[in-house]
C-alpha cells in the first residue's frame, strides 16, 4: 500500500463567501456553474477580464452554509476587492479567513473520497475534497491551522515539503495560478482549463465568456502550456524557448529538471529540438491533454 503524503500549501488561502444570492451571485462572474456547489462537490473556475483574460483561478466548495474560496494567499485581497466591486445589492458577505490552512494529500488518505475529480466531504471542523482538476493530484484539505498538521497524521499521512508535491503537479502539467498564467494576458484554453473541469459551455454569461467561446469554437489557439523536460540550467520563467532560430514559446515555473512551458503547436508539432541557449527542453504532453488532430 502506497503511504499518503501530505503538504501544508502555505501559498494558498481561504475567502468566505456567505449570504443567500452567494451562489448566484458567483454564477455571473466565474467560469464554471457554482449551481453544482455543495457540501459533496467542489469546482474549479476562474475570473476573467471583460476580454477572456485570465486574472485568478481558485476552488469553490460548500461547508454549511458558506462558500470556502482556495485561492493564492499573495493575491487573496485584491480577488475580495474585485469580486467586491460587482456585489452591488446581493445578499453576500466576503470574508478572509486566516484561522484555515490549505493541504494537500497525494495520494489521497482514507477520507471516504471517490475518485471523482470534485467529489467533497465535511471533515472535522472543514472539508476534504478530491482536487477537481484531475484526481491524480489527490485530495485537497481546508482545516484549521492549528489543528490540520495533527488531523492529518492520525488520517495515516506523513508530511513532505512543498517541493515533492509541486514535482507532482509539474509531472502532471497542471500550471499554478499567477505561476504560470500571465495576469491579464493569458487565455484559459491555452492553460488546459477545458480538459481540467474549469469551464462550463453550458452556463450563462460571466465575465470574459463570449470571447471565451468564440476562441474554442473557430479554433483559435496556436499555443498549449506543456509540461516539457529541462536538460540543463532551468531558465527563468518568461524566458523565450527557440526552435530553429524561431521563437516557439516561454518557460513557466519549473523544478528538478521538468517544468511548465507555453509553446507553439506547430513547434511542438514539428518535434524538432526546442532550446534555450545550451538548455534542452522537450515538450511532454500530459494524457489528458486534448490536442487538435
Amino acid at each position: 500500500m502506497i503511504e499518503s503524503r501530505f503538504a501544508l500549501l502555505n501559498d494558498r488561502a481561504v475567502l468566505a463567501i456567505s449570504g443567500p444570492d452567494r451562489a448566484v451571485f458567483l454564477q455571473g462572474l466565474v467560469s464554471n456553474d457554482t449551481a453544482r456547489i455543495s457540501n459533496e462537490r467542489a469546482i474549479y473556475a476562474a475570473l476573467l477580464t471583460a476580454q477572456g483574460k485570465y486574472l485568478h483561478d481558485f476552488m469553490l466548495v460548500e461547508v454549511s452554509d458558506t462558500i470556502w474560496l482556495d485561492g493564492e494567499a499573495a493575491r487573496l485581497a485584491d480577488l475580495k476587492r474585485r469580486l467586491s466591486m460587482y456585489r452591488l445589492r446581493a445578499k453576500v458577505t466576503l470574508d478572509e479567513r486566516p484561522d484555515l490552512a490549505v493541504a494537500a494529500v497525494f495520494p489521497k488518505a482514507s477520507f471516504d473520497l471517490t475518485d471523482d475529480p470534485g467529489t467533497a466531504r465535511a471533515l472535522g471542523e472543514g472539508v476534504a475534497f478530491v482536487d477537481p482538476r484531475l484526481a491524480a493530484l489527490g485530495a485537497r484539505i481546508i482545516l484549521p491551522r492549528g489543528s490540520i498538521r495533527a488531523e492529518l497524521r492520525d488520517a495515516g499521512a506523513s508530511e513532505v515539503d512543498f517541493a515533492e508535491y509541486d514535482r507532482l503537479r509539474l509531472s502532471l502539467g497542471i500550471p499554478d495560478g499567477s505561476r504560470d498564467l500571465v495576469l491579464d494576458k493569458s487565455i484559459l484554453l491555452e492553460s488546459g482549463f477545458d480538459e481540467l473541469n474549469g469551464i462550463d459551455w453550458n452556463k450563462g454569461c460571466y465575465i470574459g465568456q463570449e470571447l471565451t467561446a468564440r476562441t474554442k469554437y473557430r479554433g483559435l489557439i496556436k499555443k498549449r502550456l506543456f509540461s516539457v523536460r529541462i536538460d540543463g540550467p532551468a531558465p527563468g520563467p518568461g524566458t523565450i524557448i527557440t526552435c530553429d532560430g524561431h521563437e516557439a514559446g516561454e518557460m513557466r515555473s519549473s523544478r528538478d529538471g521538468i517544468g511548465l512551458a507555453l509553446l507553439r503547436l506547430e513547434a511542438v508539432e514539428k518535434e524538432a529540438p526546442l532550446r534555450v541557449s545550451d538548455t534542452a527542453i522537450k515538450p511532454l504532453p500530459p494524457d489528458w491533454m486534448r490536442l487538435p488532430e
